[in-house]
């Protein structure tokens, strides 16, 4: 499907990849399946992506809160995005895509963190794509960690408190430089953000889809391109047809 069929392109999409254990379990398979099975629809849309014209694409790989989950679980996790990383980077430079992390790093294994920074070192340059992998990522606690940034400069005579604005904030969160999404999409039929880019999803366009991660498609990434299309985002404002009117 050609980008030209969407009148509106979303500039920053951002997924929810979820419901891999689930797509697993209807199976009789390990979850690690659904977890491997999840790689191959990351690859699509990532390809999907690109060829819509998207900007910026974020998937949540990773939460703060997923290192709750079984140890050999987590361990799976942890080794498929290294294959992910070792096998795809090469690829993903080729096609020029840019990798970005956010998410909290201090806590990460070397092992984990470095292929990280290579894989940002490596496409820094890149300009088409950019690919945000939310890797040990919890809004909350990145929201915190901005906050303490800010106390420290006020702290150290650096700032003055009142001169705290929302830029200013925005800017030190992981995501800084990066747009807003336009558009939000959760796999799995579940509908909520479990802590994703709360400060970011102002005023974001959310589309659920029933169908697990796995089974996430171009098709049905196509299809929610056209629904956001179709959308009147007013943030906050009075609708393109109302303001016509108004005229």
């Amino acid at each position: 499907m050609s980008e030209s069929v969407f009148l509106t392109v979303p500039e920053h999409v951002a997924i929810i990849m979820d419901g891999n254990g689930r797509w697993a379990k209807q199976r009789g398979l390990p979850r690690t399946m659904g977890h491997r099975k999840g790689v191959e629809a990351v690859r699509e849309t990532v390809r999907a992506a690109g060829a819509a014209g998207i900007k910026y694409l974020t998937l949540f790989a990773f939460s703060s809160e997923n290192w709750r989950r079984p140890e050999a679980e987590v361990s799976d996790l942890l080794g498929l995005l290294k294959a992910f990383i070792r096998r795809d980077l090469a690829e993903l430079h080729r096609q020029n895509v840019r990798i970005r992390v956010i998410g909290d790093r201090h806590s990460l294994r070397n092992d984990i963190l470095g292929l990280l920074l290579e894989a940002e070192e490596t496409t820094k340059d890149n300009t088409a794509l950019t690919l945000v992998i939310a890797f040990n990522y919890g809004s909350r606690d990145e929201i915190s960690r901005a906050v303490v940034s800010l106390a420290r400069d006020v702290e150290a005579g650096r700032l003055r408190a009142q001169d705290i604005t929302p830029a200013l904030i925005d800017a030190r969160l992981d995501t800084a430089g990066i747009p807003d999404p336009d558009l939000i999409i959760r796999t799995s039929g579940e509908e909520r953000l479990s802590n994703f880019l709360l400060w970011q999803a102002a005023y974001s366009e959310f589309i659920f889809v029933p169908e697990y991660w796995p089974d996430f498609s171009p098709e049905i990434f196509h299809s929610a391109l056209e629904k956001f299309a179709s959308r009147d985002r007013r943030f906050g404002g009075l609708s393109s047809q109302a303001a016509a009117v108004g005229t």
